[in-house]
C-alpha cells in the first residue's frame, strides 16, 4: 500500500519539504496547519521519538531517498530539516 505521503516526483522543492512537514505535524499532533512555526523545535510541539521515526519513514517516501531515523534530532526544526533535505537531494541528483 502507498502512503498518503508520498511525493509525485522526486526532486522536491524546500518550500514543498516545509509544507509536508507541517501537513504531517498538524495531521499527527491534531494541531491546525497555521498553528506550526518552522522555526519552532520539533520537540516543543510534543514529538516523540515514535512519531518522529514514523515521520522519518513517511518522510524518505515522499523525497524519494534514504534518511537517518535521527535527522529530526539533528535538525530539529522545520526550516532547518528541509534546508537540509533539500541540500542532500541536490547533492544526490549530481
Amino acid at each position: 500500500m502507498k502512503s498518503k505521503y508520498m511525493g509525485h516526483e522526486n526532486n522536491q522543492t524546500k518550500e514543498a519539504i516545509e509544507e509536508w512537514l507541517i501537513s504531517y505535524l498538524a495531521e499527527n499532533l491534531e494541531m491546525n496547519q497555521d498553528e506550526i512555526d518552522v522555526d519552532i523545535p520539533f520537540d516543543r510541539y510534543g514529538l516523540d521519538s515514535s512519531t518522529a521515526i514514523m515521520m522519518t519513514g513517511d518522510l524518505r517516501d515522499f523525497i524519494g531517498f534514504e534518511i537517518d531515523e535521527t535527522l529530526p534530532y539533528d535538525y530539529p526544526t522545520i526550516e532547518s530539516l528541509s534546508q537540509y533535505l533539500f541540500d542532500a537531494q541536490n547533492n544526490q541528483s549530481k
